[in-house]
């Protein structure tokens, strides 16, 4: 059995303390600390002077009010002085995440002449004779743009481009240190699909593959079907089919560790947006015949039923289905009577989850996770680079189904799904995603 516990929300600090260096004083600081439930984590001397220190203690804390209590507690001690409070996030962010850097050395004159003019005429007039040679003598064949309109940014909804960026830049960040593709955000200031459609069109040329990140629906919808058909290069929205591809993941995985058939199984998925609506596409495409789902919109209940699944609401859903995913961003929406003997519970919104997982598993569950466990960054590398590997002109059902049995397949002992941090699991996923082109290609 997994039981996957969701751990509490927590703030992370930095404390910049000066203390007296005399034996003890440490030992004070770490005590009250404790004393007021905060946990302490690294710990470091940042300087020192001749008769103190300075060092840097990371706690992690409830919320602004514990910090303050833990600042004012440890000002109170004889001998300590806490002059700076650091959040290290703010710290990781500062300046931006990523930036653009030359492959190439610039050491000498005859360098230069290589790289830039006159030897880049050269390989300018290769490529014009043969647009296919880009590949091999630009960055495009290995760049994505990941562009966004920031209507539907994490659980935050539609805060905007700019305010999205930091995410932008995460996921250009994942893709670099995971599967070696630059990744460049694109933010775009409009709320108009037609608008959205032409700017990407425009600036396609300039890239290999298109990621498409945190567009709110149902205009999501319509703007990857627009691009996909228009350009001949892959077009995917993160949030619906990767996503789907690390669900289908681990319900492999939980199907082969229990010994039943997902495809015999009912399906009931709450919240019908991007991210329920490429997940029920996805499990159809799989072999799923029956799929419930739950929405509040009719638009979205509408779309369910064009993909060949059931409408109901959230008891019909918690009452029929042997698997529950639920995408809806309502924290506690499934209450523990809800749950059945039995069931499989994702519930994957972020950062709270319908259910916690250690809730449902007490009340029946059979397996349950929650969003930090199943995470689309499981997929989104590896289904590109795959892509970019195979040339793919664009993302089809085998191409995530392969990567879903690829995660299923790197999956160790009690684990629900790999670590996202396994360079491994991505470099299967882009083999398998690859290969699934290429064979249907064929």
């Amino acid at each position: 059995m997994v039981t996957v516990v969701k751990r509490e929300q927590k703030i992370i600090r930095i404390l910049r303390i000066r203390v007296v260096d005399k034996p003890g004083y440490l030992g004070k600081i770490a005590t009250r600390i404790g004393e007021l439930e905060a946990n302490i984590g690294d710990v470091s001397i940042a300087g020192q002077g001749q008769d103190y220190l300075i060092r840097e203690v990371s706690v992690s804390l409830k919320d602004e009010a514990h910090l303050q209590r833990i600042v004012d507690a440890l000002s109170n001690l004889d001998g300590v002085t806490v002059e700076a409070v650091i959040d290290p996030v703010e710290q990781a962010h500062r300046g931006g995440k990523i930036g653009m850097k030359s492959r190439a050395p610039l050491d000498s004159i005859t360098e230069m002449r290589k790289i830039y003019t006159p030897g880049v005429a050269q390989i300018c007039k290769l490529i014009h004779k043969d647009l296919s040679q880009s590949r091999n003598f630009t960055c495009i064949g290995n760049s994505v743009a990941v562009v966004t309109n920031g209507t539907a940014i994490l659980g935050l909804g539609n805060i905007g481009p700019v305010a999205g960026m930091p995410v932008m830049e995460g996921k250009s960040v994942l893709y670099e240190q995971l599967v070696g593709i630059s990744a460049i955000p694109i933010l775009i200031d409009s709320l108009s699909v037609e608008e959205i459609v032409n700017t990407v069109k425009g600036i396609s040329p300039t890239f290999g593959a298109i990621h498409l990140e945190d567009i709110a629906a149902p205009e999501c919808f319509e703007i990857e079907k627009r691009l996909s058909d228009e350009l001949s290069i892959p077009v995917l929205h993160d949030d619906q089919h990767a996503t789907a591809a690390v669900v289908l993941g681990a319900l492999i995985t939980v199907s082969q560790r229990s010994g039943f058939n997902l495809q015999d199984c009912r399906v009931g998925i709450l919240g019908l947006g991007a991210a329920g609506a490429g997940i029920a596409q996805l499990l159809r495409d799989f072999g799923v015949k029956e799929i419930l789902g739950a929405d509040l919109r009719e638009d979205a209940c509408e779309r369910l039923k064009q993909q060949g699944g059931t409408p109901t609401d959230l008891t019909g859903v918690m009452q029929s289905s042997d698997i529950v995913i639920a995408t809806t961003g309502v924290p506690g929406l499934i209450k523990p009577e809800m749950v059945q003997n039995g069931q499989v519970i994702l519930a994957i919104s972020n950062p709270d989850p319908e259910i916690d997982p250690e809730v449902a598993i007490a009340n029946g569950a059979k397996f349950a996770a929650d969003g930090r466990t199943i995470n689309n960054a499981l997929a989104f590398p590896g289904l590109f680079k795959g892509a970019l590997l195979a040339e793919a002109k664009e993302f089809t059902s085998d191409m995530k189904i392969a990567a879903a049995q690829a995660i299923a397949g790197q999956t160790r002992l009690d684990d629900l799904v790999p670590s996202i941090l396994d360079k491994t699991v991505h470099e299967h996923v882009a083999t398998a995603v690859s290969l699934a082109y290429t064979q249907r290609k064929n």
